[in-house]
């Protein structure tokens, strides 16, 4: 029996080696995805699609660099090196991973708002359309990979676990930004939210 739904988080080019904003052996997941692919009904991918004056640049900021926090309207927001800028190639989907997504669902596309999580903006203000995709197909169990599993993954997460969902990460199929927090973020992930890691 097919499982429900592969949720697979920013597997995008500016994510991986060479990539503006890369995640420490990114691409060595691309493999193990590919290979659960066929386990699946319902596969679903994710892309940061950020317009150029987005508000998690440092470059957008005077006199500010990467790794900068900032207290914007009452939230702590990160900056970041400019990363998938909507229609450039580092955007785009991996093309070593197998295009078999019966849906993309793109966030971060207001450039007010940063968006790690696949369901909510950071200020959880708007949705994407992830969660009526979910509830329109009778979805109730997600299987959860891609990047970076201390920052999207794990936001996606906890929001399908406070959205009602069966949710899992596999550790096979992430990689942290930093990677003293892969450990960390899947322990707090089981530990405090309840989200299964196979």
């Amino acid at each position: 029996m097919l499982k429900e739904c592969l949720l697979i988080v920013d597997v995008q080019n500016d994510f991986l080696p060479k990539g503006s904003l890369a995640v420490p052996e990114g691409d060595s997941i691309i493999p193990f995805i590919n290979t659960i692919m066929s386990e699946y009904n319902y596969i679903i991918a994710t892309q940061d699609w950020h317009p150029k004056e987005h508000i998690s640049f440092f470059t957008n900021h005077r006199e500010k660099k990467m790794g900068d926090v900032l207290d914007i309207d009452g939230f702590s927001q990160i900056l970041w090196t400019p990363h998938c800028v909507q229609n450039s190639y580092g955007a785009e989907i991996s093309p070593l991973l197998a295009q078999k997504f019966h849906k993309i669902i793109q966030k971060g596309t207001d450039e007010k708002i940063d968006s790690y999580s696949a369901f909510f903006d950071n200020n959880k203000k708007k949705m994407t359309s992830l969660y009526e995709y979910l509830l329109s197909q009778k979805i109730q169990k997600i299987d959860i990979v891609g990047l970076a599993t201390d920052y999207c993954v794990k936001y996606s997460a906890v929001d399908a676990v406070e959205l009602g969902f069966e949710t899992s990460v596999l550790r096979n199929g992430t990689r942290a930004v930093f990677s003293q927090n892969f450990e960390k973020t899947l322990e707090y992930l089981k530990n405090v939210m309840g989200v299964k890691i196979e």
